[in-house]
Order: C-alpha cells, then structure tokens, then sequence
C-alpha cells in the first residue's frame, strides 16, 4: 500500500482500531505548578478532546488513514462531549459503548513554560468490556492499538484474540492484525485500573509493536537502560526459540521486527528492531504545548511501519536499518509539530504537513534521507 492510500477491510472494517479512553481534557493555564500546600492562579481554563485512545485515532485519521475507535464513555455531560467531538472527525466510533459510569476527564495543569501536572477521573473506560462485534473487527483489521490505559480483563481479550487470529491464520497464510502496544504510564498510575505488570509483559514478548515514554519505561523496567536491554533480550529470545523450533516466527512481518521504540522527550527515541538498538534525535521546535504528543509520535509510527510499506530487509542490510530510521523521523515529525499547537488534537498534523516539516530539513516524504 502507498503512503497515502486509505485501506480498510472488506466490509468496512476500520484498517486500524485503537483501543482507548475518548477523554475531555480541562486546561487550566496557571501562574506556576503548585508545590505541596501551595497554591496557583488560573489565567485561563478551557477544554478540548482527548484520551490516548482518541488521539491515536484522530492522528491516524488527519494522516488519511482508516481509523476506528474502541472505547466506552459515559452517559453524562462528558461522555456527550466526547461523542460529538468524535463525530466531527474522520473516526469510525462503530465500536464505543455508552455506560452510567461518569467519563473519563483529566484536568492538566499548564505553567508558562509548558510544564504540566495531569490529573485523571472518571469511571467510564474502567468498565470496557470487548463485545463480539469489536473482537470480530479486529479479524478484519490491518491493525489493533492498545494503551496500557486500558483496564486489564479487556487488555487480556485483546492479546487473546490476536494470539488466536494468529494461530488461525498460520495455516492458511493470511497475515493477522498487527498488535501495538503503548505502555502509557507509570506502574503505580495504572494499579487498579490499567494494565497489569504481567499482562504488560505478555505485550512486550507479543507484540509487533512495543512503544513506551521516559517515564512509564524506568518505572516499570527499573531504568531506561535496563528497559533497552531487556526489550532487546525479548527480541532476540523470540527470533532464536523461532528458529530453533521451526515455529511461526512471533511477527510475520520481516527480520527488523518486532520492534520497540521509547521515547526521551527533547533527547530523542531509541529504537530497537530485532534486536538491535539505534538512538536517533528529535526534532528541535518552539514548544508551546507537549501534552499528547507521544499519541502523535505513535500514530506516526503506526502510520509507517505498519500502514505503509517497511521492507521486509535484515537489520545488516541497508535497506533495513533506513526503513526503521526513516520510520521514527516520520513519527518524530508527526510528534514535533503537534507540539506546536495548543492542546493535543487541534495541532494534529495531515500528511502534507510533515512532509513539508522533512522536506525543509532535507529529508524526503517518508522521514528517509
């Protein structure tokens, strides 16, 4: 499929279902991050759409591509804001459920610098639960994103279906959905009502795609270099049971997969594929708002690595090491220019966008040199 093409599946199926919280977000612009005790001024309090779910979504969408939403809000003011926020985009919400439960909503805190402190509430998403239609979707799907956002009993289903879907599919040579997953937050953030450290390993020894920021990756892993060498070990544990055995590889995608990328804000991302580790730089921009903007950056490589075409080369080639590279910039663009604009959604770029951002730094469409 070419870059920009638009794929869905054969009965209108989302190419790419994101599992997550559609979410309002509360600004509150403030004179200074208050300490313990102490206080703070908002100068300006405003709202807009959110949820690490959604935002996957809508930034897949703004880059053409065939997004759908998996999610549950609830039936209060919230949960109507955030369905009529998702109406206005390309989004299929086919597959959201509506609850009792008070939605999701996060109050941030934003200083004049651009530091933040988040705050999340609500009950809604805490009670997903996956229905024969969505785990039927996701048959269908190119792809299949998850935030460990999501609470763990529906995570469990995820990984299971597509376990499944690839066992069902070993035979007859189909390619089943990709699975991406995105460690979106600090262990002790997701206790009680995200994914759990055991099920997030089952992720990391499972999926094609394993994403995790600077914060959530030494929380859980202990530190960020520890995260590379054991992300790398998985890797390169799978490749070599794989061969031993005979066995179906555990992504059918090519000798550069799975892959891993954690991202370090400003310092850039390390990637690792197959085993191997490359460090790349972010993109230097005037910072005015860098909330949601790792969403960005994972709908970018998304966008990439498994909509678009990422040949299917040995990391020792040429051809391999660029594919990954070339990927990260994409989503390192998509992820810098979203940082210029306030609040996460409305900065979003399309793909004509980034591909001018590159073009002006002498990269070519895709992030390649």
């Amino acid at each position: 499929m070419d870059a920009g093409d638009v794929d869905a599946g054969d009965d209108g199926t989302a190419a790419i279902l994101s599992v997550g919280a559609a979410a309002i977000d509360e600004w509150y612009a403030v004179s200074n991050l208050p300490e313990p005790d102490g206080g703070a001024f908002a100068s300006e309090v405003t709202s807009a759409f959110g949820g690490v779910g959604a935002n996957v979504a809508v930034a897949l969408d703004r880059l053409g591509r065939d997004a759908g939403l998996v999610s549950r809000v609830g039936d209060d003011e919230y949960g109507r804001r955030a369905l009529a926020y998702l109406d206005k985009t390309g989004v299929d919400g086919t597959h959201v459920a509506v609850g009792d439960d008070p939605n999701i909503r996060s109050l941030i805190l934003r200083d004049p610098d651009g530091e933040r402190a988040i705050v999340t509430a609500g009950e809604s998403y805490r009670g997903l639960r996956l229905d024969d239609d969505a785990l039927a979707a996701m048959a269908e799907a190119d792809a299949v994103f998850l935030t460990a956002y999501t609470p763990d009993r529906a995570s469990r289903r995820v990984l299971d279906r597509v376990e499944s879907l690839r066992e069902e599919t070993t035979d007859s040579g189909d390619t089943p959905p990709a699975l991406v997953f995105d460690l979106s937050g600090a262990v002790e953030e997701l206790v009680g009502r995200g994914t759990e450290p055991s099920t997030v390993f089952r992720f990391l020894h499972r999926a094609d795609l394993f994403v995790a920021d600077g914060v959530a990756a030494p929380a859980f892993f202990g530190s960020a270099a520890d995260a590379v060498e054991r992300i790398a070990a998985a890797q390169t544990a799978a490749a070599d049971a794989g061969s031993e055995s005979g066995a179906e590889p555990r992504s059918r995608r090519g000798p550069t997969w799975p892959r891993a990328v954690l991202t370090h804000g400003a310092d850039g991302m390390t990637a690792i594929a197959g085993g191997e580790v490359s460090r790349l730089d972010a993109f230097d921009v005037e910072t005015v708002d860098a909330t949601g903007a790792g969403d960005a950056f994972t709908a970018g490589l998304i966008d990439r690595w498994i909509a678009g075409e990422s040949p299917s080369t040995p990391w020792t080639d040429r051809a391999g090491r660029d594919a990954v590279a070339s990927g990260v910039r994409f989503a390192a663009a998509v992820a810098a220019i979203n940082c210029t604009s306030r609040f996460t959604q409305p900065g979003l770029p399309s793909r004509d966008e980034v591909e001018a951002f590159l073009a002006e730094r002498g990269f070519g469409p895709n992030g390649s040199r």
